[in-house]
């Protein structure tokens, strides 16, 4: 059974890691539920296990907190949603990588809901959307910006970390890393994109579009 969990307000960074670590293990044990948990973190960065230090392009600007999930730097805050997933990947076939694109499904399947496609590209993480409405790069390709990041970490195959999907952030707050280490793309949300969306439209979309991707059953809300 899947558990949903949303928390309002903002989220101490260290406080959703201790909690996250903590669940994993109860579950690991069999003691607890999988569990899909909503929220919010004050401006941060985030350094995964591939972080580059010279991405770091203004460390004193924010927090900097480094993470055991894969990826690279990543900017949390404000306007922001992250999903942290525990979930049994054991269960779900013991298959990481086809759970990594489930989660880009998951997210390609909630922007849809707002008639936003959202792309995956080879060699980049995380879900990208063209701009038509912006000039062509210096190659002459269509510009594309980053909507959703994406970073997990397995214990024991539980999984934890997750997606963060851009609502209506601050886009300046990117500018202080090098957001996935991608210097020649840059970064939306989908207020930026023009669509007058709240977060809890987006909740709404994230649950809806989850079953159609995991296909999980839903225990409720907390």
């Amino acid at each position: 059974m899947v558990e949903w969990k949303t928390t309002n307000g903002l989220t101490d960074y260290d406080e959703a890691v201790a909690f996250m670590e903590a669940h994993a293990d109860a579950m690991a044990r069999g003691e607890a539920d999988e569990l899909v948990w909503l929220v919010e973190h004050p401006p941060l960065y985030t350094a995964g296990t591939s972080a580059n230090p010279v991405d770091l392009v203004d460390p004193d600007r924010f927090p900097v907190y480094p993470s055991k999930r894969g990826g690279q730097y990543t900017y949390h805050g404000p306007g922001q949603r992250v999903v942290y997933v525990m979930l049994d990947v054991g269960k779900r076939g013991h298959d990481v990588r086809l759970f990594v694109q489930q989660l880009e499904e998951w997210v390609i399947a909630a922007l849809a809901e707002f008639n936003v496609t959202g792309e995956i590209r080879e060699g980049r993480v995380g879900v990208w959307v063209q701009r038509d409405d912006k000039p062509l790069t210096v190659t002459g390709a269509k510009r594309e910006d980053k909507i959703a990041a994406i970073g997990i970490r397995l214990r024991k195959w539980i999984s934890f970390h997750g997606i963060s999907i851009n609502v209506e952030p601050e886009l300046d707050h990117f500018t202080g890393i090098v957001p996935c280490g991608i210097t020649e793309h840059g970064v939306t949300s989908l207020v930026d994109l023009g669509l007058p969306v709240t977060m809890g439209d987006v909740d709404v979309a994230l649950r809806r579009s989850f079953d159609q991707v995991f296909g999980a059953l839903d225990r409720g809300s907390v």
